[in-house]
């Protein structure tokens, strides 16, 4: 699936990049064809100016000057005096300032077309573009956010169905988990009942702790695939619970320490995707431990926010990993499926509306995790 969004966000950049560059080169050209076409009428209105400025009045003369509707022009004596203009939408009141300013912008835009009046006399016809060739000198800007934003507008549905799909895959990998362990469970109650009746034993009580432990795995996959019923509760109390598990099913050289600080620590949660998340945690931990070191939990209250910091003194990570270990299959580790953060990060963010992140990471120094709810 990765492979073909990859392939479909290659061909639509492509295309992109392509439809551009034909319209650029299109657009160019028909550009380039409408400046010669006004360049060559600005020459005939000069001559039709000159026509008239050596009192040669003819009605063709006329008639070229008052047909120029579209292209901005002003004429000027050899002293730079403003002779007149057309075409410009500017205020009678500050026209000569004005007109004044445009021509030295027209100077470096176009070469004047001078009219010869006398050996020692000399007018100099400036002009701009007409408002259609400046339209279309904008056009492949406009088509280009266009593109731009209809490419970006595809690739947010691809992203979403490919979002989509993935959440099928968790539901239904979910669901089917907590369907298939319903009936093995079921039936080791029922043995487990036989037996503390019959033969009551340490092994026979251990024997149904695991048992509500297996309850509980199966109630989470039963809530992943489902809407979770968030209700306010104590989230540290929620973690201690979670931590006192850990901490019988972890190495002794281990430590764990949990600092309370808020003396609010209740939330809107699902108490048994919660305590997953605490435990996916800390197995993260543990590996980055190898096994050997501190784990604190710091629980505050800020700005109306309950966070959690989860802090290790694990190998680290490294930067450019902080977003990437929340992916998917993403691990660093020789054996794992990379589920864990993926997990998590899911728990927290769509289930809880909070944010899970890397807060900070030194290299052997350790990794701080920051829960926001």
């Amino acid at each position: 699936m990765t492979v073909k969004i990859n392939l479909k966000s290659l061909s639509l950049v492509l295309s992109a990049i392509l439809i551009i560059v034909v319209s650029l080169l299109f657009t160019t050209r028909i550009a380039n064809d409408i400046a010669a076409d006004e360049e060559q009428k600005m020459l005939i209105w000069a001559e039709a100016t000159e026509q008239i400025s050596n009192d040669d009045y003819n009605d063709l003369a006329f008639h070229i000057i008052e047909q120029n509707n579209d292209i901005p022009v002003v004429v000027t004596d050899a002293a730079g005096n403003i002779i007149t203009s057309r075409n410009f939408d500017i205020p009678q009141s500050k026209e000569k300032g004005l007109l004044t300013a445009e021509i030295e912008r027209l100077k470096t835009l176009h070469d004047p077309i001078v009219i010869h009046l006398t050996d020692n006399e000399m007018l100099y016809v400036y002009y701009d573009n007409s408002h259609i060739l400046k339209q279309l000198e904008y056009f492949p800007l406009i088509q280009f956010a266009l593109v731009v934003l209809f490419l970006g507008l595809l690739l947010w549905i691809f992203a979403t169905e490919k979002r989509r799909e993935q959440d099928k895959v968790w539901v239904g990998l979910s669901r089917e988990t907590a369907h298939q362990l319903g009936t093995p469970i079921s039936s080791l109650a029922a043995w487990h009942e036989l037996l503390k009746d019959s033969a009551p034993s340490e092994t026979v009580e251990d024997m149904g702790k695991d048992i509500n432990r297996l309850r509980t795995i199966a109630d989470r996959f039963s809530k992943i695939g489902s809407t979770p019923h968030l209700e306010r509760q104590d989230v540290a109390l929620i973690i201690y619970n979670a931590i006192n598990y850990m901490r019988g099913r972890t190495s002794k050289r281990v430590e764990y320490y949990i600092n309370n600080v808020s003396s609010d620590s209740f939330a809107p949660v699902c108490e048994p995707l919660l305590q997953w998340v605490v435990e996916n945690l800390c197995k993260n931990a543990v590996d980055a431990m190898q096994g050997e070191g501190k784990i604190s939990i710091l629980i505050t209250n800020e700005n109306g926010h309950l966070v959690i910091e989860f802090s290790d003194t694990g190998k680290g990570i490294a930067k450019r990993q902080f977003k990437k270990i929340f992916k998917p299959g993403f691990t660093t580790k020789q054996r794992g499926w990379g589920l864990g953060l993926s997990l998590a990060k899911r728990i927290v963010e769509e289930y809880h509306n909070g944010k899970i992140f890397v807060k900070s990471s030194s290299p052997n120094i350790g990794t701080t995790f920051r829960i926001e709810l």
